[in-house]
């Protein structure tokens, strides 16, 4: 969990595709999606469709933090014990 804060905090204003997210964490899509949506429902990430890049492919959801979700992405990278991380978003 802390290393996808650590992931969505380095660009707080950046949208970021779940596939991008796998491959700079190293989740896999079980663990990390199903971690996503319990975010975004706690208010920590918004969750937006984005059109494809290219034509003739599908839409893609698309990530970022939000302000509750950067306050938190700082407690917890700036030396917090992972319990405290665990606890808020479990």
């Amino acid at each position: 969990m802390l290393v996808l804060l650590t992931a969505l905090s380095a660009r707080t204003q950046t949208w970021r595709h779940g596939y991008d997210l796998m491959k700079e964490t190293g989740l896999q899509s079980g663990t990390l999606y199903p971690l996503l949506m319990r975010m975004t429902d706690q208010g920590l990430v918004e969750a937006e469709w984005r059109e494809p890049e290219r034509p003739g492919r599908p839409p893609r959801h698309a990530y970022r933090l939000t302000a509750s979700g950067i306050a938190l992405a700082n407690t917890a990278t700036s030396a917090q014990p992972l319990s405290s991380v665990t606890v808020a978003i479990a």
